[in-house]
């Protein structure tokens, strides 16, 4: 069992950085595979970034690729999401959540726990 919590959202205009926290207020996220995912009004969950726990391999959705970057801290017990250039379609409620089993995931029945969401806006 773990439980994830988001923090670092909020209102920023086009161009901006935003970097978005997950951290387990109970467990470790050490053995798991994590992943951030968002959804915008009216729109279904969207797949953004994942690393997974043994190689910190890592893998982007191609609307976000050379402008997000996931990263672990295992150490601190946190995942990170550096957002740069942010543009008004990357408004968003941001999840993060874990999985438990091996390999890249990227679709939301894959993952076992999520956490709460954080609110992106950005204006243009």
């Amino acid at each position: 069992q773990v439980l994830l919590v988001e923090s670092g959202g909020g209102l920023v205009q086009a161009g901006d950085s935003l970097r978005l926290s997950c951290a387990a207020s109970e467990g470790t996220l050490r053995r798991y595979t994590m992943g951030w995912f968002r959804q915008a009004p009216g729109k279904e969950t969207e797949f953004v970034a994942v690393v997974v726990w043994y190689s910190s391999t890592t893998h982007y959705a191609d609307s976000v690729k050379g402008r997000f970057s996931i990263s672990r801290d295992n150490a601190e017990n946190t995942v990170y999401l550096q957002m740069n250039n942010l543009q008004p379609e990357d408004t968003a409620v941001y999840y993060c959540a874990a999985r438990s089993a091996f390999g890249i995931a990227t679709t939301r029945g894959e993952y076992d726990y999520w956490g709460q969401g954080t609110q992106v806006t950005v204006s243009s």
